[in-house]
């Protein structure tokens, strides 16, 4: 009799513990529905709101940049000048730059280098001179200037055209059609890619690279690279074609400010086949190291 009474009060605690886990899940169901149904209905409220809100804008002003400004442009409005517009965007500002990117004396050779780039215009289209060249005893022995036309296609990279100059005390002059590109690549390489189109024909490819590593805030380390080809022989230049020269140095600077920094450096010089060549035949070395200083600076 005892043991049947303890069956049956065990059975109807396992039926109460089932039916309290049935009620659990029924009100967890229930609480997900009531969560879903009120995220339909805010969803749809929402939907709604938006469609109300479009549908007041006419779909031939969907495109128009003046159609939520209340009829104010750059030339009417309260704020709008009579006359020439006088309100102007930033990308609209016409400006200039001197960019000084060696200006350097060599001891050994008892001659100098200047690099120099200078552009006027706007953010998206340019005019930029570029010149470089050696100069020796107040004299310029070569130099090569790039007068050229440069727009934006990217935020980083510009295409140039335009023509190129080459002055030679000891050869000939030389003109040729400009086209290439400069920017800055990824990692900041500061890129500078030309080529040319001479007389008779002849061709030119110039490449240039430079890379700046802030050591500190003041102290840089710009390494730079430099490599030229051409397509045909020039024996009045000395230059022979194909891979002609290249330079490879590093310079070490100290930024006063950012707009003028001294800096030390070291460059390695070669030239190859038939440019080799010629500087043998005139009593120079195919290839040779030069310790540099000089100024780094821009306006």
């Amino acid at each position: 009799m005892i043991q049947t009474i303890i069956t049956q009060s065990n059975i109807a605690k396992k039926t109460a513990i089932k039916l309290d886990v049935v009620v659990v899940l029924l009100g967890l169901m229930l609480t997900s529905v009531s969560t879903f149904a009120e995220q339909a209905n805010a969803s749809k409220s929402e939907r709604e709101m938006v469609q109300s809100t479009t549908s007041v804008i006419p779909k031939s002003k969907t495109r128009d940049p003046h159609a939520y400004s209340s009829g104010y442009t750059l030339t009417k409005g309260p704020y709008a000048q009579a006359g020439k517009r006088q309100l102007v965007l930033a990308d609209e500002h016409k400006f200039y730059a001197v960019l000084g990117d060696r200006l350097e004396y060599n001891t050994q050779s008892n001659s100098g280098v200047f690099d120099i780039q200078t552009w006027y215009g706007t953010t998206f289209d340019r005019f930029v001179v570029k010149s470089e060249g050696e100069f020796a005893d107040g004299l310029i022995e070569e130099s090569q200037t790039d007068f050229l036309w440069g727009h934006a296609f990217t935020p980083f990279w510009d295409t140039q055209i335009g023509i190129r100059l080459d002055y030679n005390s000891e050869g000939d002059n030389r003109q040729w059609l400009a086209f290439g590109l400069q920017g800055l690549a990824p990692y900041w390489f500061e890129m500078d890619m030309t080529g040319y189109l001479g007389e008779d024909g002849n061709t030119a490819f110039s490449i240039e690279a430079e890379f700046e590593l802030l050591l500190t805030q003041k102290l840089v380390l710009q390494p730079r690279f430099e490599i030229a080809f051409y397509g045909n022989n020039d024996e009045q230049n000395r230059i022979g074609s194909g891979l002609s020269t290249s330079a490879i140095g590093a310079r070490l600077r100290y930024e006063f400010s950012r707009q003028f920094a001294p800096y030390i450096g070291v460059e390695w010089t070669n030239r190859y086949g038939q440019t080799a060549e010629y500087a043998e035949l005139d009593g120079n070395k195919s290839n040779q190291t030069e310790y540099v200083a000089g100024i780094k600076f821009w306006f």
